[in-house]
């Protein structure tokens, strides 16, 4: 089968956590498929936190041809097209990544104002703030409305310091919100999230983007994978976990922190970054047309396997 792989040198000396990641994606339709286009995000991103060392995608049908690309936030996409007719397709995708230490809670603590953040924002010209610009504004799933920025501001009160604001709603949309998979899909609006404060971690990361974004800051959505824990005793199961979003906050002394409001913590390193954009529509797995296939079964399955760091790490 024909893949796509990449592989780079180790380098994974200080690194403290390292994981292997399969995510699966199968398609199964009513009636064949003559055509197929496929945009993917499926290749970790390689950043200061994190180092994709290797990495593959191979797909059945088999695809001969592709184009690998970088999008416009710096994801690396590929897009493949599928001629022959099948009934079913199955995307693998594999990689192994090292992850690096992030910013703990103590090196959170006295940030500035969350008020002096918000008027840098579009007067300070460095590229670093330039760059967080692009995440300030309404997108496709993204939208500001009177009732998400009351909901900010109970955590934004005046003189608070933006990442001690940004923590505490976090914990407030843990404590707030009922993880429901069945209560919202990709479509549901933020109102309907608000007022029936229920979703999944998608819902909840753009939650809490369209809160900062209401109140002039700029905030991006991560979409990526967390390394789930078998109960005591139990073994780890094959393709149980699943994909996972979060939320990543400019702060101009500290760069982009990360938060996961779905439970309720500052990402440390159990979290796989894929990618990051405005909302989920940016940085979506798997997005495409088909010609043909009827209705269509979707099944997913994802396992992050915990690896040994490398000797001298």
């Amino acid at each position: 089968m024909t893949a796509q792989s990449i592989t780079n040198s180790p380098t994974s000396a200080g690194a403290c956590a390292r994981y292997r990641v399969v995510h699966e994606t199968r398609y199964t339709y009513s009636s064949t498929v003559t055509l197929s286009q496929q945009y993917l995000h499926l290749t970790p991103r390689s950043f200061s936190c994190q180092q994709t060392e290797s990495h593959l995608i191979w797909l059945d049908p088999v695809v001969n041809d592709g184009k690998d690309g970088v999008d416009y936030f710096g994801n690396l996409t590929r897009h493949v097209a599928l001629t022959v007719p099948h009934d079913s397709l199955l995307v693998h995708a594999e990689s192994t990544v090292s992850l690096w230490e992030r910013y703990t809670l103590a090196q959170i603590a006295g940030t500035l104002p969350w008020e002096c953040v918000r008027d840098m924002m579009g007067k300070e010209k460095s590229a670093a703030t330039l760059e967080a610009c692009r995440y300030l504004y309404a997108s496709p799933h993204v939208t500001s409305f009177p009732e998400l920025e009351a909901y900010a501001r109970a955590s934004y009160t005046p003189g608070r310091p933006q990442l001690d604001a940004a923590l505490d709603l976090t914990y407030r949309i843990f404590d707030d919100f009922e993880f429901d998979a069945k209560a919202t899909d990709i479509s549901t609006p933020l109102d309907q999230v608000l007022r029936g404060r229920r979703g999944v971690c998608q819902d909840f990361a753009q939650l809490m983007i369209g809160c900062l974004r209401s109140i002039g800051l700029p905030a991006r959505y991560v979409s990526g994978y967390i390394l789930t824990h078998p109960p005591a005793g139990k073994p780890r199961l094959i393709g149980a976990d699943a994909s996972h979003a979060w939320v990543s906050v400019f702060c101009p002394a500290l760069g982009w922190v990360d938060f996961d409001p779905t439970n309720r913590c500052l990402v440390q390193h159990e979290h796989i970054t894929l990618g990051w954009g405005r909302d989920f529509s940016d940085v979506t797995p798997l997005r495409g047309i088909v010609l043909g296939g009827g209705k269509q079964e979707l099944e997913v399955r994802v396992t992050v396997t915990p690896l040994p760091l490398l000797e001298g790490a």
